[in-house]
């Protein structure tokens, strides 16, 4: 997300990149005054710097009305993208289930399958669907990668909290 967002609202930006994202941008959409709000519309509104005074009490409010949540239910937005991940990675430790490496599998024979096909026939023009098609599949291609080695963009937000991080005092 946009770099202004995390000085202004730093559990809000945690949030939009949680698994509870959605909820963060339409909150934050319903403040900037976006129909069908997505993380792009937001972030070129922010980046454009059009925000008006109003809009950007709204935003510290809603940051405060965040950080007051984590608090109530004692979780940290910033930790809930990990914490999905591993108890899910937790659940396959304890299950043993075939179904997840044979998705897995599928998932990557048909993207690279599909890679492929369009590689070797250049008179085959894809279709929109196909595209599409292509898109999903690309997109849970990237999330078993991260289910399986872990993500980039875990490890750059959990560098980055550490960075910002005070050591405890002895």
């Amino acid at each position: 997300m946009n770099e202004f967002l995390k000085g202004i609202a730093p559990t809000l930006a945690s949030a939009l990149l949680g698994p509870m994202g959605g909820i963060a941008v339409s909150a934050i959409g319903n403040i900037l005054g976006i129909n069908s709000a997505t993380t792009e519309s937001i972030s070129k509104v922010l980046q454009d710097g059009k925000l008006t005074p109003e809009q950007l009490s709204s935003i510290k409010q809603l940051e405060l009305q965040y950080q007051n949540d984590e608090k109530e239910r004692g979780f940290k937005y910033s930790e809930l993208e990990f914490q999905d991940t591993i108890s899910a990675r937790h659940m396959q430790e304890v299950t043993q289930s075939n179904v997840p490496p044979l998705l897995a599998t599928l998932v990557t024979v048909g993207f690279f399958g599909i890679l492929v096909f369009m590689l070797m026939n250049e008179a085959y023009k894809p279709t929109e669907p196909l595209l599409v098609m292509l898109g999903s599949l690309g997109t849970a291609w990237t999330m078993i990668i991260g289910f399986y080695f872990g993500s980039s963009h875990g490890s750059q937000s959990k560098d980055a909290m550490l960075a910002k991080s005070i050591p405890p005092s002895n």
